[in-house]
């Protein structure tokens, strides 16, 4: 199968030069090019077919065909045919030579799009009864340069007749006769040249199967490595402890936070150093969380520290950390880049003969002289918004310290078991009781009186509020409201109230000192582009409003609605917009729906897809040939569970059944530049 694609007959050097700049050297390159679809062309009654589907239908010629030009060069060729008792109008576009083919009374079979409002079949392809009508499914690739997808078709098939019988099979009897699963040379052979669709659908879900497993494998082989390899700081601490932890808190933790903290407690106490995504919506409790681990890793004779990614957002942790670790006699203290020498060289002095149990700081925690004493826990809280060297050069200053990513963006379950398969997920999938949801509402532009009306009440009930902007300025290529104008706008709206601006271009002491003022509320109103987004805890704001909401993503859309809704008052979110789009209309209407972030980021996942969701890196998520994680998320958690089992079975490393597949991962490199920090 490593053969080179010039063994295959009728691949000259030129050709050979093509299939390379598509990424395809080898036969088993050719063989795994995959069709992307396939067009029907078993004849079937209209009556059978959606509007705008690709349908092939046979029938009479009912009369003389027309030609006409148009533009430089174009041709629109029309028959009308007699198809399942309906007169059907065929159009075929630049292919006037099709004229002399068609005569009256002539039995034709046509391929194309069908507008079945109008019986219309449209760019399609013409056979007549002299041409030998190829019936069923037909493969259709993406190709490039000088390589048609009937030259690639031919070598494929070519490819098949030589090296068919060479393809070995990977996966051990036992999965192969548990799932029923087509053998591999088949499910090439049917991917590529398909008997019919039953056959089709085995051999897709013989590969997805497979792709999801073999990625899902090499996830937990690297972990197993990376554990073995890495043994932890083993954390000794008693259930008198956790329990004096839990009576001084003064509210009940909720069962999915009791959940969560036994799974980082089991962690902690144990030989392996803990790797977790800890993921909870805004306001589900997580800061609790890291309290107590925090806490029990020093009781446990160790130091913890709390990297965050903006200095508000550290004062804020450090003040929750304070109210929770302060009764049992333990150290909290901020490193910021603005603290004064003298405060810093102090915090510096405790940290190094181990004084201070909790250091909290933005990335002034990775500077050099930043000494611990004995760091067991490292957190990280909003991990994606730091580099992986940021979060590398943290987890040095410690000798193999346990670490915990807690986010608050929501990543769907789909996502967190594939990208993410190298750490354990804790999910905090529960609001604390007595908090109420915020409301949501979708408005129209022209609703804007109504809504300055509704933000003066609120405002002159001492609350405060948001107005979110996508851009700074205004741009001639997006014809979205801005911050600045915005701002103007409401300042001469609401004169009695103190308006005030924040965006990207301030330096990060005017963010400070804005932030600041609105924490206090001597700013009533803040209006913002996005930057406000993780980490503000401002419990009077009561209303968030969001120009142009059909702009943003649902993620970050809840993300800014979680901003309010943090008090006892009830919260309002009012998104303000006039999507075209049916996306954005779909958007407004799953925000109105639900205020469950995880829900949210699902839907997402379904309208953006992976790539999008994660931004253009993708950040290890693979692009599989025929696997979709959204669609095919219910075998990722079969692929997910079976590679599980697999690693830690025995018969996987040494059995015989197992031999191939070990052989095919070794070959693949495990987890190479697939692996998410």
């Amino acid at each position: 199968m490593n053969h080179p694609v010039s063994e295959i007959q009728g691949i000259g050097p030129r050709m050979m030069e093509q299939l390379e700049s598509m990424g395809i050297t080898t036969v088993q390159d050719l063989l795994e090019h995959f069709p992307f679809r396939y067009e029907d062309h078993a004849v079937r009654p209209i009556i059978e077919a959606q509007h705008e589907e690709r349908i092939t239908v046979r029938g009479t010629v009912h009369s003389e065909p027309s030609l006409g030009f148009y533009g430089r060069n174009k041709s629109r060729l029309t028959v009308r045919v007699l198809v399942d008792g309906l007169l059907v109008q065929a159009v075929f576009f630049n292919q006037p030579y099709l004229k002399r083919q068609i005569h009256l009374g002539d039995v034709i079979t046509i391929n194309g799009k069908l507008d079945k409002h109008r019986l219309m079949i449209s760019g399609g392809t013409l056979k007549t009864k002299k041409d030998s009508v190829q019936e069923g499914l037909e493969p259709v690739y993406s190709v490039k340069g000088e390589v048609k997808i009937n030259t690639l078709r031919k070598f494929i098939r070519q490819a098949i007749q030589q090296f068919g019988n060479q393809v070995e099979e990977i996966l051990p009897p036992q999965l192969l006769n548990t799932y029923r699963l087509m053998d591999r040379a088949e499910t090439i052979k049917q991917l590529h040249f398909p008997s019919n669709p039953e056959k089709l659908k085995q051999a897709k879900r013989r590969m997805i199967y497979e792709e999801l497993l073999l990625f899902q494998l090499k996830m937990q082989m690297f972990r197993k490595i990376e554990r073995e390899a890495e043994e932890g700081q083993q954390k000794n601490f008693t259930k008198e402890a956790v329990h004096e932890f839990m009576e001084k808190l003064p509210f009940p933790l909720t069962n999915a936070q009791n959940r969560v903290l036994k799974e980082i407690l089991t962690d902690l106490g144990s030989e392996y150093r803990m790797n977790r995504l800890l993921q909870g919506d805004v306001g589900s409790g997580k800061t609790v969380i890291a309290g107590a681990a925090l806490y029990v890793n020093a009781k446990a004779g160790f130091q913890g520290a709390l990297m965050v990614p903006t200095e508000i957002l550290a004062e804020q942790h450090k003040e929750s950390l304070k109210a929770l670790l302060d009764p049992f006699d333990l150290r909290v203290e901020l490193l910021s880049g603005s603290a004064k020498v003298k405060e810093r060289r102090e915090i510096l002095e405790g940290l190094k003969i181990g004084k201070i149990h909790v250091l909290i700081g933005t990335h002034a925690l990775i500077q050099e002289g930043v000494d611990f004493h004995k760091l067991g826990l490292v957190i990280t809280d909003e991990q994606h918004r730091f580099g992986v060297e940021q979060r590398r050069i943290l987890r040095k200053k410690g000798v193999r310290p346990d670490v915990l990513f807690m986010t608050a963006t929501p990543i769907p379950r789909t996502l967190a078991i594939t990208a993410f398969g190298d750490m354990d997920v804790s999910i905090i999938d529960e609001m604390p009781k007595g908090r109420k949801p915020v409301d949501t509402r979708w408005a129209k532009p022209n609703m804007l009186p109504r809504i300055i009306e509704f933000l003066e009440k609120q405002l002159t009930k001492g609350h405060q509020a948001y107005v979110i902007c996508p851009l700074i300025e205004e741009s001639e290529k997006l014809d979205v409201q801005n911050a600045i104008d915005v701002h103007t706008q409401l300042t001469q709206a609401l004169p009695h109230f103190n308006i005030g601006l924040m965006h990207g271009r301030l330096h990060a002491d005017e963010k400070e000192h804005v932030m600041n003022e609105f924490a206090e509320n001597r700013v009533h109103l803040l209006v913002s582009t996005t930057v406000v987004e993780v980490g503000v805890n401002v419990p009077n704001a009561t209303v968030m409003v969001i120009y142009d909401a059909e702009r943003f993503g649902l993620a970050q859309l809840h993300q800014l609605r979680g901003r309010v809704g943090r008090g006892e008052a009830q919260s309002y979110c009012i998104l303000l917009a006039d999507p075209k789009s049916d996306v954005g209309k779909e958007r407004m209407q799953i925000m109105t729906d639900t205020t469950d972030g995880f829900e949210l980021s699902e839907r997402d996942l379904e309208l953006r897809g992976p790539g999008d969701f994660f931004g253009s890196k993708q950040s290890g998520l693979p692009n599989f040939k025929v696997a979709d994680i959204v669609e095919d998320y219910r075998v990722l958690e079969v692929a997910r569970q079976d590679s599980v089992k697999l690693i830690q079975a025995e018969a996987f490393w040494k059995g015989e059944a197992y031999e191939k597949l070990r052989e095919y991962l070794k070959k693949q490199v495990v987890l190479n530049e697939e692996k998410l920090d």
